[in-house]
């Protein structure tokens, strides 16, 4: 599971108001919840996009700080993809950046770096 923080100034629930809509927008019917760290997050088992298997998206309440959002998606060898289906690999592609920039309000460079960084700041300095 990813977690995404939003930019500087910004909240979540101000980037999307309605999470559910936003996510069946993008992904598909949800099908049910699944617990993370506290929060309910969405789950889709059959998601539109044949490239996803499942995908589990939503908010992440901290108390005291701002709401992050958390994402995991799970999708098919591409291996196990027909003709169609790779088509559909592009467009899942872009419905995950697409979602993400909504939400974020951070491009995928943006998003790496940000990573990138929580990873250099996770590192022990021991020596």
């Amino acid at each position: 599971m990813k977690e995404y923080k939003m930019r500087r100034g910004e909240y979540l629930e101000e980037r999307i108001p309605d999470m559910e809509a936003t996510v069946e927008d993008y992904f598909g019917s949800i099908t049910g919840t699944q617990e993370f760290k506290g929060s309910d997050l969405y789950l889709i088992e059959e998601p539109d996009n044949p490239v996803f298997e499942k995908i589990v998206v939503g908010a992440v309440e901290y108390s005291g700080k701002k709401d992050k959002l958390a994402v995991e998606f799970h999708e098919r060898d591409p291996t196990e993809l027909g003709p169609d289906e790779l088509e559909a690999a592009g467009e899942a592609v872009d419905a995950k950046n697409d979602f993400l920039l909504e939400a974020t309000g951070r491009d995928a460079k943006s998003r790496r770096d940000s990573m990138k960084r929580k990873v250099e700041d996770d590192t022990d300095t021991d020596f």
